[in-house]
């Protein structure tokens, strides 16, 4: 049904004069609202066809239960591992994994509602068309046995989770990130496959809440990440009981009467591995196909990913993307960036250009991983001289004093400039910590000025300083706040 978004109700029925409008968004999750806002708020006529759940992968089946669940497990942990302090005993709090499901599920209608349904209204030249699957033809959007016409479209549909071709997989009832979080009781045991952010975290939070987890990936956890920092964070899960299998390859999976085994080859040997149920976080695929996009000229990578510019045109005139769908950073908030930088080029609004090299991700495990700019490796890429600093957290303070020093601080600088390039880090509030080496970043500091920054003291932050000053002088041998 066609819908015109009123103060009074989203849902009245369409009181538009016509099927033509300034931009037809398709797709309404982060990048789909962030275009129509930005379009709207620039007093242009926009249609935006829903396309699948309204929220889209983040509020949905991503982010935002994802991370419930897993502020849920650091409540269990802590409890814990309390007896890291003198005089602190631990303790064991019951988990009802369904409750735990339930509320998370109810969080997500919750801010579902809130966050984009609830918005609706505020945008009266917002049309939404919440059919489905549409397709983009000459002049328009395809959608619910009619053409809506724009000179404008712009493709938010986002991705899909990725299941890999493995010998036997199709005859196993295999979960995925959403079926392991909507899971309605819990398993005695998993096997996560993919050591990338989605399988580390899943894989923390569910043997936190009690599940046995073995951890499978073909080369090492976080590939993208430095190598010191992966190394931390597969230490911490290891002394937390994960099983974490790395360096090997996939031969064959098999139902069986113990759940599912998994036959790996590693060093020229095979092994089974079991566990109760599967869960595959191999990766996301693009929601690209039966849109359209090659009647239409439009490019997509080898692995249907839409092909976009700086300014997030694509190879069609008339036709932007943003989102997961194109081949630019999976992350939400630069899905909603992304769709901004396309509308201002569209409408000539204001000239923009996707950026992303002051864009900090963050994995969301304990130690939290936490990275911006280039790494090390990237860096001699790129053609610079390259200097780096490593310090272990127990050189930070704030760790001392927290009982926790896992972790490590990486940061990579030009040697001939002292320019910083990048940096990571793997720490308890390493997730919050990231942000002030983007803003320096962004302006250009060098790592002496960050060295002689004044940072709070007893800080996780400052671990940021003492690494800086590390491409000089030993840290250990300072004072506190000593520098």
């Amino acid at each position: 049904m066609d819908q015109t978004v009123t103060k009074d109700d989203c849902c009245t029925p369409s009181k538009t004069r016509d099927d033509n409008y300034d931009l037809i968004v398709v797709g309404a999750g982060s990048a789909g609202f962030s275009a129509s806002i930005t379009a709207a708020e620039a007093g242009k006529r926009v249609a935006m066809v829903g396309h699948g759940t309204i929220g889209g992968t983040c509020v949905n089946v991503g982010c935002v239960p994802s991370k419930a669940m897993i502020r849920a497990a650091e409540a269990v942990h802590g409890g814990a591992s309390a007896a890291r302090f003198p005089g602190i005993s631990p303790c064991a709090h019951a988990v009802d994994w369904g409750a735990v499901v339930k509320g998370t599920a109810d969080l997500v209608e919750e801010m579902r509602q809130k966050k984009y349904i609830d918005l609706l209204p505020a945008y009266e030249n917002v049309t939404y068309i919440e059919e489905g699957a549409a397709r983009l033809v000459d002049g328009g959007v395809a959608v619910g046995g009619r053409v809506i016409s724009a000179p404008r479209v712009l493709v938010a549909t986002g991705s899909r989770p990725h299941m890999p071709s493995i010998d036997g997989i199709e005859a196993v009832e295999v979960l995925d990130s959403w079926g392991l979080l909507t899971l309605p009781d819990r398993p005695e045991s998993i096997m996560v496959l993919g050591g990338g952010y989605i399988g580390c975290e899943l894989a923390q939070m569910a043997s936190r809440l009690g599940v046995k987890v073995t951890l499978i990936t073909r080369s090492r956890l976080l590939p993208g990440a430095e190598p010191e920092v992966a190394e931390a964070l597969a230490q911490a899960l290891k002394a937390e009981g994960i099983a974490v299998e790395t360096g090997l390859s996939y031969v064959s999976v098999a139902k069986g009467a113990d759940g599912v085994t998994l036959t790996v080859e590693r060093d020229g040997k095979t092994e089974p591995l079991t566990a109760e149920r599967l869960v595959v976080t191999t990766g996301r695929v693009a929601n690209s196909d039966n849109l359209g996009l090659e009647d239409l000229g439009i490019e997509t990578d080898a692995s249907g990913r839409v092909n976009v510019g700086p300014d997030m045109a694509t190879t069609r005139a008339g036709v932007w993307a943003a989102g997961d769908v194109t081949d630019r950073d999976q992350f939400v908030y630069m899905a909603a960036y992304g769709a901004k930088v396309a509308v201002n080029n569209a409408f000539g609004l204001e000239p923009m250009r996707y950026d992303n090299a002051a864009m900090p991700w963050v994995v969301f495990t304990d130690p939290q991983v936490a990275g911006i700019g280039l790494s090390e490796a990237e860096a001699k890429v790129a053609g610079h001289e390259v200097k780096t600093s490593v310090i272990t957290l127990d050189n930070v303070a704030r760790a001392a004093a927290a009982r926790d020093t896992r972790g490590v601080i990486k940061l990579v600088a030009d040697a001939e400039t002292d320019r910083l390039l990048g940096g990571q880090i793997a720490a308890p509030e390493g997730s919050d910590t990231i942000q002030t080496l983007a803003m320096a970043l962004k302006f250009g500091m060098t790592a002496r000025a960050l060295g002689e920054t004044i940072f709070p003291y007893l800080t996780t932050v400052e671990g940021l300083k003492l690494a800086a000053q590390t491409f000089d002088k030993d840290v250990a041998k300072l004072s506190c706040c000593a520098g």
